[in-house]
């Protein structure tokens, strides 16, 4: 199916920067919440820039805003935990990009090493930090997968800054 609506081409500018985000929302991404151990406690966040890195060894990036009011918790964290939520944890994703401490929305454990994880997520994938990858204004968490978790299910999606979920064909 094609469009007689003409690309609407431009620079990836400052002053295009609504344009330019708008252009990145067309592609549809999961969402997951990261959560990690602090000295004050588990914290976590909602995050759609998760991705796999290699199988061999297992490795997962995502992306931390380094003008968050959550970045000094992960940056020098050692550990954490990306969460891929289904398609009924909306609630759960919108608690954690307001409050990194929205843990009473979900039961958790906490791992071997001390980072609070999810008993009821899609998919679970507990890391030991890698290394970390300057990049504008983002730093890149790149995490060697140490444990991983499924259940069945569907996928939360955000897409076009609204959420929906995919069913798979049989």
């Amino acid at each position: 199916m094609s469009s007689d609506t003409p690309l609407n081409s431009f620079a990836p500018t400052v002053e295009n920067q609504r344009l330019y985000r708008n252009a990145l929302s067309c592609f549809a991404t999961g969402v997951t919440v990261i959560t990690t151990r602090t000295d004050a406690g588990p914290i976590g966040m909602t995050a759609n820039s998760f991705a796999s890195v290699s199988l061999n060894p297992a490795l997962v990036l995502w992306s931390l805003d380094n003008t968050s009011n959550r970045f000094d918790h992960f940056a020098p964290a050692t550990h954490f935990a990306i969460h891929i939520l289904r398609a009924d944890q909306q609630a759960l994703s919108n608690a954690f990009a307001k409050h990194g401490d929205a843990f009473d929305m979900a039961a958790h454990d906490l791992n071997a090493e001390g980072v609070p994880v999810f008993q009821d997520c899609l998919a679970r994938f507990e890391c030991a930090t890698e290394a970390k990858h300057p990049a504008g204004d983002h730093t890149i968490m790149l995490g060697r997968v140490l444990r991983v978790a499924q259940a069945p299910g569907e996928p939360l999606l955000f897409a076009q800054r609204a959420y929906g979920s995919f069913t798979p064909e049989s």
